[in-house]
């Protein structure tokens, strides 16, 4: 089943994939770990191209701005469109100088962690796509380095780092309470009956596939054993050789639906079917694991800090980066090759075609690093890679 995760065309811009950077973790000369800060190079060697803008201690080249634009689209395809919008482009600088500018206090350790950080999600972003000659001929299609993307993940995680060591417990607990629903984690197994016969590949006629999910449901009902009946019938092949589990996922990883019935069944109960855009769902929760703040792994409490930093960021891009600009932005033309796609680009009613990127329940890659086909059918992998699009459902 498809994610759930729509957003504007602006809501895209700022969190789909952070930062618009591309610098130089430079070695830095002292050998405390926790004293100083790291050093960024925040320029590409050779780099003659004219300036994009100026900013309180740095400027963006037309060079880097390109090639961060390259990055962008690589780590979110989906937002190629977007990357034509004037609007869009100007908002894409402007995170860039946020992170560029709020970067030059990061300390020594915090860009230690960092990189480590980056490096570590780079080898899952490689097996997520398959292995090396996928991801070389990935990073070739993208016409972008391996060390150009670990550069940006560097500062992206950095940066993170460094100020996730300021919020409180109490702005912790307060991210927590706003969004319950992110940590929520359930085992179901479904059977899912799909509005498209697979065999044809047309659409059934109406109420046939509510009709066949009774069915299904009725043999459940009866004492058939769940897994060899989703063998039999289900139509996701995400999960169906699995006898239909998704197996302790995030609840928020699911279409609104499945993630409510996910949420709310009784456990070990078959519920009525439940209607999606891909079909009905018999679902079955075998187990739902709530957590209070306090029972928070290490791993949840970081991605709630790293949630506060990016509002925290966005607030900064809000309400103080223009401060730090100066002058006017000049933005670069767009490459010749992409002018003629601008007619498509970017109305929020494009949203509206997310039903059709895929057909398996899948698990979210957090919008963190994410380089995999969103349609592919298979349940997916779920990874932290600095805003990724391998979400599933």
């Amino acid at each position: 089943m498809l994610q759930n995760n729509r957003k504007t065309w602006k809501t895209i811009a700022v969190t789909a994939v952070g930062a618009l950077s591309i610098s130089l973790l430079a070695a830095c000369g002292s050998n405390d770990a926790g004293g100083g800060s790291t050093s960024f190079n925040n320029s590409i060697e050779g780099d003659t191209s004219s300036v994009v803008v100026k900013y309180k201690g740095g400027e963006i080249t037309e060079k880097e701005f390109n090639s961060e634009l390259k990055i962008m689209e690589f780590m979110n395809p989906t937002i190629a469109a977007y990357l034509q919008m004037d609007e869009m482009r100007e908002m894409f600088v402007k995170q860039q100088v946020a992170y560029e500018y709020l970067s030059k206090d990061v300390s020594q350790e915090a860009g230690g962690k960092g990189l480590e950080e980056a490096e570590a999600q780079l080898t899952q972003m490689k097996t997520q796509v398959g292995g090396d000659e996928a991801w070389k001929q990935m990073l070739t299609d993208y016409e972008v380095t391996e060390d150009e993307l670990k550069n940006y993940m560097t500062r992206v995680l950095s940066l993170v780092e460094y100020k996730s060591q300021d919020v409180t417990d109490e702005q912790a607990k307060t991210e927590y309470e706003a969004n319950k629903d992110q940590f929520i984690t359930a085992s179901v197994r479904h059977v899912l009956i799909s509005n498209t016969d697979p065999e044809s590949g047309e659409a059934r006629p109406e109420g046939e596939a509510l009709k066949l999910a009774k069915e299904v449901k009725a043999k459940l009902d009866k004492g058939e054993d769940f897994a060899a009946i989703a063998k039999e019938y289900s139509e996701d092949p995400g999960s169906a050789e699995n006898g239909g589990l998704y197996e302790d996922t995030p609840v928020t990883n699911w279409v609104e639906a499945f993630k409510e019935a996910a949420k709310t069944q009784e456990k070990g109960v078959i519920g009525e079917p439940v209607e999606t855009d891909y079909g009905y769902h018999i679902i079955k929760v075998e187990k739902r694991t709530e957590p209070t703040f306090e029972e928070l792994t290490e791993a949840q409490m970081k991605m709630l800090k790293s949630s506060v930093v990016n509002q925290d960021v966005q607030e900064f891009m809000t309400n103080e980066v223009d401060g730090v600009i100066e002058g006017e932005i000049t933005l670069p033309a767009k490459p010749a090759a992409e002018e003629g796609t601008e007619g498509t680009e970017g109305t929020e009613g494009t949203e509206g075609t997310e039903g059709t990127e895929g057909t398996d329940a899948g698990t979210e890659g957090s919008e963190e690093g994410s380089t995999g086909d969103e349609g592919a059918a298979d349940a997916g992998t779920e990874g932290e890679t600095t805003e990724s699009n391998t979400d599933g459902k």
